[in-house]
C-alpha cells in the first residue's frame, strides 16, 4: 500500500474534481490517498519519501493558478533535492492558448531539477478535446496506480 498525496492548483474546480476521482481510484485500489485543496509546504513535506500526485490546471498566460502558487514557490525557495519523492502530474490546459498545460510543465520542470523520480508519464488533457477531464484522468489513474509500489 502506498501513501499518496495529492495536491491541487485549480481555477473553475475541474482539476478538484480530477484529483477527488483520483483520491476514490486510490482508495479503492487500497491506497491511502489524500486531497490537498489549499496546500501548503507542511502538507508537501509529509510526503517527502512517498507519492505525490500534482493536478492543476493552467492560467491563460500559462501560469500556475493562484492556489497553488505559494507551493509551487515554497518548494522552489525551501525544499531544493529531494531523491525520494515519487511524483505524478496531470495537467490541464487549452490548447487556444499559447502555452499549453504550462502550469504543469513548470511544476514537472522544478521537480525534475530537484531530482524527484517521475512515475509514468505525465498527462497534459485539452479542455477543448475534453471538456469533462475526469474521463481521460480516470484511465490514466486506473493505469498510474499499478506502477505504485
Amino acid at each position: 500500500m502506498a501513501e499518496v498525496g495529492i495536491f491541487v492548483g485549480t481555477m473553475y474546480g475541474n482539476s478538484l474534481l480530477v484529483a477527488e476521482e483520483a483520491e476514490a481510484i486510490l482508495k479503492k485500489n487500497g491506497h491511502k490517498a489524500t486531497v490537498f485543496e489549499d496546500p501548503e509546504l507542511s502538507d508537501w513535506q509529509k510526503f517527502s519519501d512517498k507519492y505525490v500526485l500534482i493536478v492543476t490546471s493552467t492560467t491563460g498566460q500559462g501560469d500556475l493558478p493562484d492556489s497553488i502558487v505559494p507551493l509551487f514557490q515554497a518548494i522552489k525557495d525551501k525544499v531544493g533535492y529531494q531523491p525520494d519523492l515519487h511524483y505524478g502530474l496531470i495537467a490541464l490546459g487549452d490548447s487556444n492558448y499559447e502555452h499549453f498545460c504550462g502550469g504543469g510543465k513548470q511544476f514537472d520542470t522544478l521537480l525534475q531539477e530537484q531530482g524527484a523520480q517521475r512515475v509514468g508519464t505525465v498527462l497534459a488533457i485539452d479542455a477543448n478535446d475534453h471538456p469533462e477531464p475526469e474521463s481521460v484522468a480516470n484511465p490514466w489513474v486506473e493505469q498510474w496506480v499499478t506502477l505504485l509500489k
